[in-house]
């Protein structure tokens, strides 16, 4: 009886682990980020990744998650570190994981920044997303107190925020995962943000992806002095990362470029990309869609959606 009862406190303990929410983990003086997520659930934000820079004038937000309770979750963690005023969010695109909880700190003042081009794909599409987040796997109940708000400033190329003693440089070279996709870059710490241009262990979401941008972008990190990454989704990473997301977007779209063009359907193409792709222990449901989006459509063939 005694063994039973210790059994299932272990599993009991075992489960709760498994399914808390990570709090932040510290990087480097001054920088704490969300970093390798296991609950990719829809209302844990698919695991994407958030973080925070803390200058000597106040704070800076990279990426807000899925919702506003996701938001508030993240606010509070923030506040266990740090009571300095949030000065900026920085959206290192606006994908509703990452950008739907910008309602929580718009409430703390803080002024919401993005690339030009993905303000305005919120602008346009945030509210209509908003409504059918059920097609996401989101409940009314998961997204209540969700309000779409909009970066009040934006950019085009580059941008630096001075935090007070911490120098924050914004980057964006090429349409990549989304037209506007950017990166933040801390030189002092040699630690890069780099929103979902880069997954790791995380099969990438590639329906709004430009390859051709996407690869000029990597490139350019590959050449920037950095030792520390945090991905949208994923573990903490290094320029090995990097690579090996390049190889992976190469081989995707050979692959499903050559067999859609043959006719066939999306099942069969996600079969052999599942086969042959690196083998990455999340987001494997996105291979599919990815396939869906991209190249089954361009080549339909019998069973495809």
């Amino acid at each position: 009886m005694r063994r039973t009862v210790l059994s299932i406190t272990l599993l009991l303990t075992l489960f709760l682990v498994q399914n808390a929410y990570a709090e932040l983990t510290k990087l480097a003086d001054d920088v704490y980020a969300y970093v390798g997520s296991k609950d990719a659930s829809p209302k844990h934000s698919f695991a994407a990744n958030a973080g925070i820079v803390i200058g000597r004038d106040g704070v800076l937000v990279v990426d807000t998650l899925i919702s506003a309770k996701e938001g508030e979750r993240f606010l509070a963690d923030i506040r266990k570190v740090t009571a300095k005023p949030i000065k900026y969010v920085v959206n290192t695109h606006t994908h509703l994981d990452h950008a739907l909880g910008n309602c929580v700190f718009a409430k703390v003042g803080a002024t919401i920044i993005s690339h030009e081009s993905d303000r305005a794909a919120l602008a346009t599409q945030g509210e209509r997303i908003l409504q059918h987040a059920g097609n996401y796997g989101l409940s009314a109940e998961d997204m209540a107190g969700t309000k779409v708000v909009v970066p009040s400033l934006a950019f085009s190329d580059q941008m630096l925020i001075d935090l007070g003693g911490e120098e924050v440089r914004l980057v964006r070279t090429a349409p990549s995962h989304t037209a506007g996709s950017l990166v933040v870059y801390l030189p002092k710490e040699k630690l890069l943000f780099s929103g979902d241009i880069l997954f790791t262990d995380f099969h990438p979401f590639l329906a709004d992806g430009d390859f051709p941008g996407w690869n000029r972008t990597l490139d350019n990190l590959l050449a920037m002095d950095i030792e520390k990454i945090v991905p949208g989704h994923g573990p903490l990473s290094t320029k090995k990362d990097l690579r090996e997301m390049k190889a992976y977007l190469a081989q995707f779209d050979a692959t499903a470029s050559r067999l859609a063009a043959k006719g066939e359907t999306a099942d069969s193409i996600t079969a052999v990309l599942l086969k042959e792709l690196p083998k990455r222990s999340m987001g494997e449901w996105m291979v599919k869609y990815n396939v869906t989006a991209r190249y089954a459509k361009k080549y339909p063939g019998e069973g495809q959606p």
